[in-house]
C-alpha cells in the first residue's frame, strides 16, 4: 500500500525545497536546491526574482524525489514563500514586469516619501505592518510612478506564492497570509483597505479572490504536472507566508509567544486581539494575519545573533568555536561585574559597552552582550503583551540561537518564565503540510492535523545559577 503524503513546495530566499510530509507531520523525503535573485538589466544595484527559474528549481527538486515518491501517493500540494514580493500579470498570468525582490533598494525612497500619499502612522493603524522599505505597497507605488501603463494594462497583482499557484493550477488567487504582509490590508476586516488603495491610486480589481489557508485553489494542470514529474489533477491547497506556518507548525497555541532566534530575533504571538494604534510607537513592530481566521500575529524584531557574530569577529576570530566564547563568559558572574552593553548597533549612537575597567575581559564583553540582548527581549515581550492583550506564562524558542544554552538560560532567568525549545527546523513545512491535510479532507481542522504530531521540547526554568552546556 502506498503511503499518503502532502508535498510542500517551499520557496525561500536562499533555497527552494520540495518536502513530502506524512499524516503525523514526519518528513518522508526532501530535496533542495539553491535560490537567488538576479541583478536587473536596468540597474545593477536592483534585484529581481525569475519566476521561470523558481518553477524550474521546484521541478528539479520534485524529480529528485521521484524514486522515493514511487511508493507514495501525493494527496495534495501546498506552496509557502517569503512575504511581500509579487508581480503584475496579464490575463494569462504572464508577468508584465519582473518580480521586484525584497532585497532591492529602489523602494527605499518611496517609503521615505509615503507621508505625501498617506500618513505612515495611519498606514500601520490600518494594516498593522510597520515601515519596511520592501513592503508591497511601496513596490506598487514605484511601479505606478515609473511604469503607469503597466497598472492600466494589468489583469492582476499576484504575490509570489500565488504566481506559483497560478503556474500549478491556472487560477488567479491571493493567499490571505501573503496579503497580510503587504501594508495594504485592513487587518481588522481581513480584506484590502479602500482607504489605503484610494490614497495610493491602486484599483481593487488588481487583487484576485482571497483564499484562506487550507482552502482548495484548484488542481495541478497537465503541463506543469509533466514538468514536475507528478500526476495531473493533484489538489493544490492554499498556504502562503512562511512565518505564519512556522508559528503554527511549531505547536504554538493562542497567546503563547514564539521567539525565532537567529541573526535577527523575531518575537510573535497568535493573538485574538491587537491594538494597532500602539504599533507605530515602537520601532521594529508589525502585525500580520495569522493562518487561522480570527487571529493576528503582532510581533517585534531586532538584531540579535548578528551582534554576537560581530563580537566574535572583533574580539576573537570569525571561525572561533562558539564554545570558546561561552567558556570565557562562564567565568563571569551574572551582571558581568557591572559591564553593560546597549546592543542596538543598527540605529543608536549610544550603542556599545559601559562600565569597562582595567579588569574587563573578553568574557565580560560577551556575557554583557548576552544579558543586553536578553534585557531587550524582556522589554519587547512586555510591549507585545500590551499590543496583543495577553500575559505570557512561557516562551517557545526556535531557530539557531536556541543552541546557545547559556543565552537561553539567561533569557529564562530575566523573563522569569519557563522557555521551551523546539529543535525541529522544519516548522514552516510542518505547518503548511497540516493545512494541506486539512484542505484535502483528511482532518476536520488544522488543529486536528497538528494533534497527530509528537512535539519534543527541552525546558529551561528560571534559576539562580545557569547550567551551561555546549551551545552556540
Amino acid at each position: 500500500m502506498k503511503q499518503d503524503v502532502i508535498l510542500v513546495l517551499d520557496c525561500g530566499a536562499t533555497n527552494v525545497r520540495a518536502i513530502a510530509v506524512d499524516r503525523q507531520g514526519k518528513i518522508v523525503t526532501r530535496a533542495a536546491t539553491g535560490n537567488t535573485s538576479e541583478l536587473a538589466v536596468e540597474n545593477n544595484a536592483w534585484h529581481h526574482w525569475s519566476l521561470d527559474a523558481i518553477v524550474q528549481r521546484f521541478a528539479d527538486c520534485c524529480r529528485t524525489l521521484m524514486p522515493k515518491l514511487a511508493n507514495c501517493r501525493v494527496r495534495g500540494l501546498t506552496v509557502t514563500t517569503f512575504g511581500v514580493d509579487g508581480a503584475l500579470v496579464d490575463e494569462h498570468g504572464k508577468l508584465l514586469y519582473p518580480i521586484i525582490s525584497w532585497k532591492c533598494p529602489r523602494t527605499a525612497e518611496v517609503m521615505k516619501n509615503i507621508d505625501s500619499v498617506i500618513a505612515s502612522r495611519r498606514l500601520q493603524d490600518i494594516s498593522g505592518i510597520g515601515a519596511f522599505s520592501f513592503n508591497t505597497l511601496y513596490k506598487l507605488v514605484w511601479l505606478k510612478e515609473n511604469h503607469p501603463q503597466l497598472l492600466e494594462k494589468a489583469h492582476a497583482w499576484l504575490f509570489i506564492s500565488s504566481l506559483i499557484n497560478h503556474r500549478l493550477t491556472g487560477e488567479f488567487t491571493t493567499d490571505v497570509t501573503m496579503a497580510g504582509t503587504s501594508q495594504m490590508l485592513d487587518i481588522q476586516q481581513r480584506d484590502f483597505s479602500p482607504e489605503i488603495l484610494q490614497a495610493a491610486g491602486l484599483p481593487r480589481r488588481l487583487f484576485p479572490r482571497l483564499v484562506e489557508a487550507g482552502q482548495p485553489i484548484g488542481k495541478l494542470q497537465p503541463e506543469t504536472a509533466q514538468l514536475l514529474g507528478l500526476p495531473a489533477g493533484i489538489p493544490v491547497i492554499s498556504a502562503g507566508h512562511d512565518t505564519q506556518f512556522a508559528l503554527f507548525g511549531a505547536g504554538a497555541g493562542q497567546d503563547e509567544p514564539v521567539l525565532s532566534s537567529g541573526t535577527w530575533e523575531i518575537l510573535m504571538v497568535r493573538s485574538a486581539q491587537v491594538n494597532t494604534p500602539l504599533l507605530s510607537h515602537y520601532a521594529g513592530s508589525t502585525c500580520e494575519l495569522d493562518c487561522q481566521q480570527g487571529l493576528y500575529n503582532p510581533g517585534m524584531q531586532w538584531l540579535a545573533s548578528g551582534v554576537l557574530e560581530w563580537i566574535r569577529k572583533m574580539l576573537w576570530t570569525e571561525d572561533t568555536p562558539w564554545q570558546t566564547l561561552i567558556d570565557a563568559a562562564r567565568l563571569i558572574p551574572a551582571g558581568a561585574d557591572g559591564v553593560k552593553m546597549h546592543c542596538d548597533l543598527l540605529s543608536s549612537q549610544n550603542a556599545g559597552w559601559q562600565g569597562i575597567t582595567l579588569n574587563t575581559t573578553r568574557g565580560h564583553l560577551y556575557r554583557s552582550a548576552l544579558e543586553g540582548l536578553s534585557e531587550k527581549l524582556v522589554k519587547n515581550l512586555l510591549t507585545l503583551e500590551k499590543i496583543g492583550h495577553f500575559k505570557a506564562t512561557e516562551l517557545l524558542l526556535v531557530g539557531g540561537g536556541s543552541r546557545n544554552t547559556m543565552w537561553t538560560q539567561i533569557k529564562a532567568n530575566m523573563l522569569n518564565i519557563p522557555i521551551k525549545v523546539l529543535d525541529d527546523a522544519e516548522t514552516t513545512v510542518a505547518g503548511a503540510a497540516m493545512f494541506g491535510w486539512y484542505g484535502v479532507g483528511e482532518f476536520t481542522s488544522p488543529e486536528k492535523a497538528r494533534a497527530q504530531v509528537s512535539y519534543q521540547y527541552r525546558y529551561f526554568y528560571p534559576q539562580t545559577e545557569p547550567e551551561l552546556i555546549e551551545g552556540f
